[in-house]
């Protein structure tokens, strides 16, 4: 296995949707079998006593096993649910007022899509880290993929944490391990009937 240092970590996504009374107890079973740097709440509903009670009880599961939790874009509900900080959809755009509201403890991430321009700008701001994708080939969004050599170039220069994330396979991860710090992962798993099972799957290559 590699050093640790140079192992890329996992940054755990929910799905958009999800049952509380049954998610919880799954997001459990990963995270006690799998290590998990980092929980994000990535949630479709605008529904705001939804998210409370679903970052509430996400929260719960994830601090009780040190895994810090980030919310996706939700801003005013890091404070409110004890969260450890944002995970902003926009790249930049929002970073720099984003740290200043929350303060420099607090965890601000940043999805900066295929563009390495957008993720220079994040970390000039104030990011945490800046996250790339689609990693894989997918359908979805203008069916754009984020280059290897982007990674590649990042790790070379850029100080701020990267995250490859976006319809992985394991022969991706195998491949980018080398060059991200984190893997986002997250609907490549919690469709299988053994998320626990499909996530060691993807990220066997890892060791």
């Amino acid at each position: 296995m590699s050093e640790p240092q140079d192992r890329p970590q996992i940054t755990l996504i929910t799905p958009p949707a999800f049952e509380l009374e049954l998610f919880p107890d799954q997001l459990a079973r990963v995270l006690d079998t799998v290590e998990v740097a980092c929980l994000r709440l990535a949630l479709a509903s605008r529904d705001e006593d939804l998210i409370l009670r679903a970052g509430d009880a996400c929260r719960l599961v994830a601090h009780e096993r040190d895994v810090a939790i980030v919310i996706e874009n939700h801003v005013l509900m890091v404070e409110r649910l004890g969260l450890d900080g944002v995970h902003l959809t926009d790249g930049a755009r929002s970073v720099r007022k984003v740290r200043k509201d929350l303060g420099a403890d607090a965890i601000v991430g940043a999805f900066c899509g295929i563009s390495r321009h957008e993720g220079m700008s994040a970390g000039e701001f104030g990011a945490d880290y800046a996250a790339f994708g689609p990693v894989g080939e997918t359908s979805l969004g203008k069916g754009e993929r984020v280059d290897f050599d982007l990674f590649e170039w990042w790790s070379q220069v850029i100080e701020v944490p990267s995250i490859a994330e976006g319809a992985l396979t394991a022969d991706l991860v195998a491949k980018f391990a080398p060059v991200t710090d984190f893997f986002g992962i997250g609907p490549e798993i919690w469709g299988a009937d053994d998320p626990v099972a499909a996530l060691k799957a993807l990220i066997a290559p890892l060791g």
